[in-house]
């Protein structure tokens, strides 16, 4: 009897001194993966890419409350993934082109007739994107997020080049979608007709790697 109760005394010590394990999946999500939260984790070198969402518009307006300035319907940016740690914790990514067709721009400005062409420069631009959805997007080093925007005019073409130091943002597993509102630029030069700020709103959805749906974890 004694070594019975000796032998399960030992028993229990011991169950209690080995951790219970993690199961693998848990413990080796990164912060993007596809397929699903939790899914495959995203390899560093791995391609970005996102459309505008279906039935949204890209916006550059001159205030974050008025509907005067450029619409565009459609959009795309690429993005390479550069770093993507277990969650929770922030990947980040290299933006090396974020695209308008500016067949599909318009301007309600007045004395604008139309749009030639909206250009996104000084990039690549860096952007982290943490476990919770919080997306930052930031310049190199002593450079400054930019956009020039073309317009034909009633007196002809005229150049606005707006401004910002960081972009704000935030990505939803819902529909893996990336989002941003009323960010604003500031004009940095440009004609009168230019408006002084710019508040830019845009929503990408489906983020995909090669086509499968990306998650944030």
């Amino acid at each position: 009897m004694r070594t019975r109760t000796l032998i399960t005394l030992v028993g229990a010590v011991a169950a209690l001194a080995i951790p219970a394990a993690v199961p693998a999946s848990a413990a080796d999500t990164s912060v993007l993966t596809t397929g699903s939260a939790g899914g495959t984790a995203v390899a560093v070198g791995d391609v970005l890419t996102a459309p505008l969402a279906s039935g949204t518009n890209a916006t550059l307006y001159s205030s974050s409350t008025g509907t005067s300035g450029v619409t565009c319907t459609s959009s795309e940016f690429t993005a390479t993934v550069t770093d993507n740690p277990a969650a929770p914790g922030t990947a980040t990514e290299s933006v090396s082109a974020q695209t308008f067709d500016s067949s599909s721009c318009s301007s309600n400005v007045v004395g604008v007739l139309g749009v030639s062409s909206i250009t996104v420069d000084n990039l690549p631009y860096t952007t982290s994107v943490a476990s919770d959805g919080t997306l930052t997007v930031t310049p190199a080093s002593g450079s400054t997020i930019q956009t020039t925007v073309k317009l034909t005019t009633l007196l002809g073409s005229i150049t606005c080049v707006y401004q910002a130091a960081s972009l704000t943002g935030t990505a939803s597993n819902d529909d893996n979608s990336i989002n941003f509102t009323n960010q604003q630029f500031t004009k940095s030069s440009g004609s009168s007709l230019c408006f002084s700020s710019g508040y830019f709103t845009a929503k990408y959805a489906p983020v995909t790697d090669n086509g499968a749906t990306v998650y944030v974890n």
